[in-house]
C-alpha cells in the first residue's frame, strides 16, 4: 500500500487539538491543493470562507450544535457552494444568464466537498488532524447573518483543523462497512433485512439490530439538529424554486 492510500485509511475526524498554530505555509499548501481539486467545466462553484476571527469562531462553536472544540481549533474553512460569482461575472460580460436552479446547486455542493476533501487529504499528509461540522447547514438565518452570505451562496461544509492530541492520535478510528455491503454493481438493488443486519452488525456486538437501530434513529436522524438542518437547508432552497 502506497503513502497515499495508507493516509486515507488512517485518516479520522480529529476534535481535541494540541494548543499551537497550524503554520502559514501548511494553511496555504492545504488551501491550494483545495483549489487543484476537480471541478465541473472548471468553474470552481465554491468560495472558501476563511476563519481567522476568534469572536466569530465562538459563535460558530455555539451556532454549530454547541461544540466547543470548534472554537479551539486554531484553523476553521467554510466552504461554500458559489453560483453567485458566476452570475455576476455573467452579468459583467453583459450575458444574460438564467436563474440557478436546483441542479446548478447541487453541481455547486459537489465541487465544493471535492474540494474540501482535498483539503482533508492534504492535511492528513501534513500530520494536521480535520473534522467535518456539518452543523453549518443548519441555523440558516443565523449564518447567513454570521458569514454574510447573499443569496446563491450555500455553507456546504465547515472544516476544523489543527494538531491532533496523543490521545486523537490513538483513538481508534471506527468501524467502515465491508466493501461488499457498499459497492453494487451495474445499478441499485435494494438491500433485504438479512443484508441490513449484515451491513450494520459492526454496531451489534454488544446489542440487538432493533436496540442500535432506534437508538441511532433517535439520536441522529429524529433528532432536533436533523430536522432543522431539513428547515434550514429548505430555506435556502427557496432561492432556486
Amino acid at each position: 500500500m502506497n503513502e497515499t492510500l495508507r493516509s486515507l485509511q488512517a485518516r479520522k475526524s480529529v476534535r481535541a487539538f494540541e494548543q499551537r498554530p497550524v503554520p502559514e505555509d501548511c494553511k496555504r499548501a492545504i488551501l491550494e491543493a483545495a483549489t487543484q481539486a476537480p471541478t465541473a467545466g472548471n468553474q470552481q462553484l465554491y468560495t472558501i470562507l476563511d476563519i481567522t476571527d476568534q469572536a466569530l469562531k465562538d459563535k460558530l462553536a455555539v451556532s454549530c450544535d454547541n461544540q466547543p472544540f470548534i472554537a479551539k481549533a486554531p484553523m476553521v474553512l467554510v466552504f461554500c457552494a458559489d453560483l453567485l460569482k458566476w452570475l455576476d461575472a455573467f452579468e459583467e460580460g453583459g450575458a444574460s444568464p438564467r436563474r440557478p436552479g436546483c441542479g446548478d446547486l447541487l453541481l455547486a455542493v459537489d465541487d465544493a466537498l471535492i474540494a474540501a476533501q482535498n483539503a482533508v487529504t492534504a492535511a492528513e499528509s501534513l500530520g494536521i488532524g480535520s473534522c467535518y461540522i456539518g452543523d453549518i447547514m443548519e441555523q440558516c438565518e443565523t449564518h447567513r447573518q454570521l458569514l454574510g452570505l447573499p443569496a446563491y451562496v450555500f455553507p456546504a461544509a465547515m472544516l476544523v483543523f489543527g494538531w491532533p492530541t496523543q490521545q486523537q492520535k490513538e483513538r481508534p478510528k471506527p468501524r467502515r462497512c465491508r466493501l461488499e455491503d457498499i459497492v453494487q454493481q451495474n445499478g441499485y438493488r435494494r438491500r433485504t433485512g438479512a443484508e441490513l443486519r449484515r451491513m450494520f452488525g459492526k454496531e451489534t456486538v454488544n446489542r440487538s439490530f432493533e436496540e442500535w437501530s432506534q437508538a441511532f434513529c433517535r439520536r441522529k436522524y429524529n433528532s432536533d439538529f436533523s430536522v432543522e438542518m431539513s428547515r434550514s437547508v429548505r430555506q435556502y432552497l427557496e432561492d432556486y424554486l
